[in-house]
């Protein structure tokens, strides 16, 4: 039997895979465009799988440590992507400057080519919506999954930090 912790993170490690794996595949099979918001909440998972792996083949005390890494990273996902939602709903500009339009003016026309970007990237103020039944762009979908997995895992720390298993 696998004990608690050790369930813990490998719970963390498959959350994490299965949020970057719903990314890439929308990504790659329903063709959605990642804005750079998009891009920058997928490290937080990075962060997750690495941290619970490394928690996993760890001792005790290092894989507590793990799950608490796992737990802020999950957290600050939640953050970026309520800053994302916000950004979507218009109540915020972006904080980053990729998400802007680009200013042009006073540029020649090689000059303005030289700075279009190799990749095409859509609009963080535009929300992408994986079903189209449910009024909940991807950004908040994340929020909502990330939260739910920084509480729930807290909790789960809070109460077993003590036992014995």
């Amino acid at each position: 039997m696998i004990p608690r912790l050790r369930f813990a993170l490998l719970l963390c490690a498959l959350l994490a895979g299965a949020a970057l794996g719903l990314a890439f595949a929308s990504e790659y099979w329903a063709e959605l465009v990642p804005c750079p918001l998009c891009l920058v909440e997928r490290w937080p998972y990075r962060i997750i799988l690495a941290a619970s792996l490394i928690g996993i083949v760890s001792p005790r005390r290092m894989a507590w440590l793990a799950l608490g890494v796992c737990i802020v990273a999950f957290a600050g996902d939640a953050a970026i992507a309520f800053v994302h939602v916000g950004v979507e709903h218009r109540w915020w500009d972006s904080p980053l400057p990729e998400c802007q339009a680009p200013n042009f003016t006073g540029m020649s026309a090689a000059e303005r080519l030289a700075h279009m970007p190799l990749v095409p990237s859509k609009s963080c103020e535009d929300p992408t919506y994986l079903l189209s039944f449910l009024p909940i762009s991807m950004a908040g979908m994340n929020m909502i999954f990330a939260l739910a997995s920084a509480i729930g895992f807290a909790v789960f720390t809070l109460r077993h930090a003590r036992s014995p298993r």
